[in-house]
């Protein structure tokens, strides 16, 4: 997966916003103002800091050291760093994606998830 269609399927997601908070390089994906992946744009190779749950977060990187790292720059314990252009299948990474979208979403006051559920 590349960063076209990186960014592509995360603004598919309901209620989401694509911004850059921190500099003109780092793309931040939100859902309704929640950050659920980012992802440099001056990076040679593809790669998005993806929140995942944190039992799981340890067996993706131990099953894919390669591919998966402790979130580069986040909270080691709730973000992976995730390869996007190396040995993992576009299908495996759309899940990382939507697990990530789904815990942010999870988080949300309960009026929020309404109302993004009857958008």
């Amino acid at each position: 997966m590349n960063i076209e269609e990186l960014r592509t399927y995360c603004l598919q997601k309901k209620g989401v916003e694509e911004t850059f908070p921190f500099d003109e390089e780092t793309l931040v994906f939100k859902v309704l103002g929640k950050m659920f992946a980012l992802t440099g744009l001056d990076e040679i190779e593809c790669s998005a800091n993806l929140k995942c749950d944190p039992e799981w977060a340890i067996e993706l990187r131990e099953t894919y050291p390669d591919d998966i790292t402790p979130g580069y720059h986040m909270n080691k314990k709730h973000w992976n760093t995730v390869k996007c252009e190396a040995g993992l299948e576009d299908a495996f990474l759309k899940k990382l994606i939507d697990h990530s979208y789904e815990l942010v979403v999870a988080s949300l006051p309960k009026k929020m998830r309404d109302a993004l559920a009857a958008s």
